[in-house]
């Protein structure tokens, strides 16, 4: 423990945990991270018999381009996240929890909370490691029963994947606007990416008449000329990167969550060609393994052990998760799985106030 908070309403603890899960990751990103925990007030008063009371805990799941202690942090006309906990429980609106703030940061932005070969196994550095070191080093309720997570955007898509794939650590989870059927959340900003690589195409282009580019072969397909790695360079100079940039950044991280290939160049491959802007359909196909919306049958059996399932989207969400959203709720439906589906008049932005009727649904999910 490297920094203790107290206050009336709640104790923030600052840890730091050293993965081995994470040594020798492909992008070099640190193995030892740093990471709030927040305590509730009743946290040091005992239970039965003079034994520490024990708690469920949560696992707030950041979105890309953020981290954990974001989530801590002061902001401006309104509250932070514990915060809003300690609100929520001095109303009666829950009760106590422990909530853990990882720090899944990577170089490209983020992650998605899953192993991959070209980021990292940051799905198992949650599940593997953190749950473990939490539950040793605070009074938690060491079961999945107790234990939830939630997160907005591609924390959201987290919950959701970890609620598939690895339901013996979770009992109940919440997805706020989490990324769902990615031919709308994802395709529509490729274009604009592929624009702000052709800045680092070399040659650079010349104004005048052109050959028609030769079509790749199969095996070249997806892989990078050069641009992409010249443009991860740049990126890694610049103190902050633009919108485009960033946004050119954020779908470079996904083709390396959604089809890594170790063997190629940067490690993973791309779902257009660099020059034509053609979708590779063999490409995308590796992308749609990893939508949430096309693996509810599959995963239906893990879905349905869930003791809480929470969804909700702004119906203005401009990376139109909303669509995705509503798509998951109606697969969910037909594959007998319970959950509770939310829509509110909001976009992707400013829904941290979704948190008031997400986290107390899960806490009485969660609750011994």
């Amino acid at each position: 423990m490297t920094s203790i908070t107290r206050r009336a309403d709640g104790t923030l603890i600052t840890v730091e945990h050293t993965s081995s899960v994470l040594a020798d990751n492909p992008l070099g990103d640190p193995a030892t991270r740093r990471f709030p925990v927040w305590l509730p007030p009743q946290y040091d008063q005992g239970g039965a018999k003079g034994k520490p009371q024990r708690f469920p805990v949560l696992y707030s799941l950041a979105g890309f381009f953020s981290s954990g202690a974001a989530h801590t942090n002061w902001h401006p006309f309104e509250e932070n996240t514990p915060e809003r906990i300690a609100r929520l429980i001095r109303d009666r609106k829950m009760g106590p929890v422990i909530v853990v703030f990882p720090d899944c940061f990577t170089s490209l932005g983020g992650n998605q909370y899953i192993n991959s070969p070209a980021l990292g196994r940051y799905a198992d550095y949650l599940t593997r490691e953190l749950i473990p070191f939490i539950d040793r080093e605070f009074h938690t309720l060491p079961a999945r029963e107790h234990r939830g997570c939630f997160g907005k955007s591609s924390g959201g898509y987290g919950a959701l994947i970890h609620a598939m794939k690895y339901p013996r650590y979770w009992g109940a989870v919440a997805s706020h606007a989490g990324d769902a059927y990615f031919e709308l959340c994802y395709l529509p900003g490729w274009p604009a990416t592929l624009t702000e690589l052709s800045r680092y195409r070399r040659p650079l282009r010349r104004a005048g008449r052109e050959t028609p580019p030769t079509p790749l072969t199969r095996a070249a397909r997806g892989l990078d000329d050069g641009r992409v790695k010249r443009f991860l360079a740049a990126m890694r100079a610049v103190p902050r990167p633009s919108f485009d940039e960033g946004h050119a950044l954020m779908n470079v991280a996904m083709a390396a969550s959604y089809d890594p290939d170790p063997h190629a160049p940067n490690g993973f491959r791309l779902p257009f060609d660099l020059d034509t802007g053609e979708l590779l359909p063999e490409r995308w196909r590796r992308w749609q393994r990893h939508d949430p919306v096309r693996l509810i049958g599959r995963y239906r059996d893990a879905l349905q052990s869930l003791r809480g399932l929470y969804l909700d989207c702004g119906w203005r969400d401009q990376y139109h998760m909303h669509y995705g959203t509503r798509l998951l709720a109606r697969e969910l439906t037909a594959h007998g799985i319970g959950h509770r589906y939310e829509a509110f008049d909001g976009t992707h932005s400013g829904i941290d106030h979704r948190l008031d009727i997400s986290l107390p649904w899960l806490y009485k999910a969660l609750k011994p």
